[in-house]
């Protein structure tokens, strides 16, 4: 396993980690309907997250550096948002189906909001997860990435292994239990 595969898991991990307590926190603190595990799995994580994030990750980070303009303007973060847009709500959307063929049905329902589209995907949830896109690519990889970079390769392997058979073991309970 490479330090950038090693790597890339362990932030899987961490930003899924990090979806799971913002549905949590949505659920319990915004909307006060009380506490569930809003992962699909069993575990304190929503994996759509981290798929999510790895996805602006490997697809925006390039952009990101970029000093594009517009006259005086700089435009590039426009233009990052805008592709943390696309991208999230197309990730939610494919999860959406993928979970309705899993499972028969999907986790979410966006019907009450305006501008949906079969309640799986809306203008305002997207326009949030472009926000928190933003704030990942700009203020919680960065520090996460220097973080990662310096465990020790060896010690890098061993945690991505573990979060490999944690995630390969929770899947199988959640499909053996289904």
């Amino acid at each position: 396993m490479t330090r950038t595969t090693a790597s890339s898991l362990l932030y899987f991990l961490f930003y899924s980690v990090l979806g799971w307590c913002y549905e949590v926190f949505l659920e319990v603190v915004v909307y006060r309907w009380g506490f569930s595990n809003r992962g699909f799995l069993f575990g304190p994580y929503c994996i759509v997250y981290g798929v999510g994030a790895l996805l602006l990750l490997f697809t925006l980070g390039g952009l990101k550096k970029k000093k594009i303009r517009l006259g005086p303007l700089p435009i590039t973060p426009l233009l990052v948002f805008l592709g943390i847009v696309a991208i999230t709500t197309g990730v939610e959307l494919v999860a959406s189906y993928l979970m309705e063929w899993v499972t028969g049905s999907w986790m979410w329902d966006y019907t009450r909001f305006a501008f949906h589209f079969q309640g799986r995907i809306a203008l305002n949830p997207s326009l949030r997860f472009g926000v928190g896109g933003m704030v990942i690519l700009y203020l919680l990889h960065p520090p996460l990435e220097r973080m990662v970079q310096r465990i020790p390769l060896p010690l890098l392997k061993k945690l991505a292994w573990a979060e490999v058979v944690l995630l390969a073991v929770d899947a199988a309970c959640r499909l053996l239990l289904s």
